[in-house]
């Protein structure tokens, strides 16, 4: 497939946000020079002069444009590159996607983030919080295969990426999500036997490793 022009894209290997740019790209066919920033170390001047307002990752390059924050990029990505389409062919069923992807947004990482971070032990609130919004999911995947029915598309790109942080919520906060909500635990095994899935997370072990490293780093063992 025709890439229409370069398309470069800032990574950090551990950011969920960043394999959902992977993953889209992977579904499309589109061929990508990945640069890993070291976001500790110093981030490199290409990432502050194309994101100057959240100096964040990941930033996609195309034709030497930059487009920040995930969601964005990924719904960039399916304009540009139209086939397979990710999001649904009614305006209604886009709308609905887009409603969900921005409460994925707003609700899973902030809430698993309050179980890993937390000194000491975990309030019940905050797993009973982090159950909630997935129950509320599973609300909205109802008895289909994938959020947008049958096939994967953008939605499940959006929602999957954050799951590889799942071991380390579930470590800390004393619980597992497939005895909570096995139905979202599911849908989970589905998106995992995705090849594009499958290459773009990386083994939920080594993000444990990460944020143990990062909450020592903030002075909480």
């Amino acid at each position: 497939m025709s890439n229409l022009g370069e398309v470069v894209l800032l990574e950090c290997w551990a950011s969920p946000f960043c394999m959902r740019v992977k993953i889209a790209l992977a579904e499309k066919g589109v061929e990508y020079e990945a640069r890993t920033e070291d976001l500790y170390g110093g981030k490199s001047d290409l990432l502050l002069t194309s994101n100057p307002i959240y100096k964040k990752v990941p930033v996609l390059l195309h034709n030497g444009k930059p487009l920040c924050e995930s969601t964005v990029i990924v719904a960039y990505i399916d304009e540009t590159w139209s086939s397979p389409p990710l999001l649904p062919a009614s305006a209604y069923g886009r709308a609905q996607a887009k409603f969900w992807a921005d409460f994925i947004d707003k609700k899973v990482f902030d809430a698993g983030y309050k179980i890993w971070i937390c000194k000491g032990e975990v309030p019940e609130t905050a797993k009973k919080d982090f159950i909630e919004i997935l129950k509320q999911l599973e609300g909205a995947l109802g008895e289909k295969d994938f959020f947008g029915g049958d096939s994967f598309g953008f939605l499940d790109i959006i929602l999957i990426p954050l799951t590889s942080w799942f071991y380390s919520i579930e470590k800390f906060g004393g619980f597992e999500v497939k005895e909570e909500c096995p139905k979202f635990s599911a849908w989970m095994n589905r998106c995992m036997q995705r090849e594009n899935v499958v290459n773009a997370l990386p083994d939920p072990k080594k993000v444990y490793e990460f944020v143990v490293r990062f909450r020592k780093m903030q002075g909480i063992e």
